[in-house]
């Protein structure tokens, strides 16, 4: 396990390139989950001689409790409660309303960070979805559930931190999980980053016109 913290999301995501090299040559598609992810998913694609995009999920936040994620919603519109999301006071109506806010959200993000280009098509690819750390693990299990609808040949999720209850989440969704650490007493995942900026959209749109 590598020390922790990270020095920030490059030293993390420069980890996760080591660990998966072996994918280098098959050209992986490279799905980061904005925003966080995205200047991570640079040095992967970078680094695996692989092709950037982004996957766009949104959390659904718990009633008065908008940090708890409850569930996430997809860019097609599917919306994926999590287990406890009853428990947490979010029934069916509430998922539903968030989620039509968040849909909105999406279609922002997919217009501004497309900038008129198709997405990228998964289909027949290697496929790796990236995102920063995993807390409930909510909107990495919407992203893969959506990537595998478009039949990717090997879907891998990569992310250099987790709780072991959100890493849990993901084996059955992906072909391979990849993860550097999951500490006991997961609190957040910023705090297992010495340095954790924040990434705006500016940052997003201007990784992704690089790419």
């Amino acid at each position: 396990m590598p020390m922790l913290p990270f020095a920030d999301r490059t030293h993390a995501a420069r980890l996760l390139a080591e660990r998966l090299a072996s994918r280098r040559g098959s050209h992986p598609l490279i799905l980061a989950i904005p925003r966080g992810a995205v200047p991570m998913g640079r040095v992967l694609a970078d680094a695996l001689e692989g092709e950037l995009d982004v996957v766009l999920v949104r959390k659904l936040g718990a009633p008065m409790n908008p940090e708890f994620a409850v569930g996430a919603v997809d860019e097609s519109g599917d919306v994926h409660a999590s287990p406890y999301a009853e428990a947490a006071g979010a029934d069916e109506a509430y998922l539903q309303g968030e989620a039509a806010r968040q849909k909105t959200r999406i279609r922002e993000q997919r217009r501004l960070y497309g900038e008129g280009r198709e997405a990228v098509d998964p289909r027949g690819r290697v496929v790796i979805v990236v995102d920063d750390g995993l807390a409930t693990g909510a909107t990495m299990a919407a992203a893969l559930a959506w990537v595998r609808k478009k039949a990717p040949s090997h879907l891998i999720c990569a992310v250099p931190v987790a709780s072991t209850e959100g890493l849990a989440r993901m084996a059955p969704l992906a072909d391979e999980v990849v993860c550097l650490a999951t500490p006991a007493g997961f609190s957040s995942v910023g705090a297992h980053y010495r340095r954790f900026e924040q990434v705006e959209d500016a940052d997003v749109v201007a990784t992704l016109r690089g790419a």
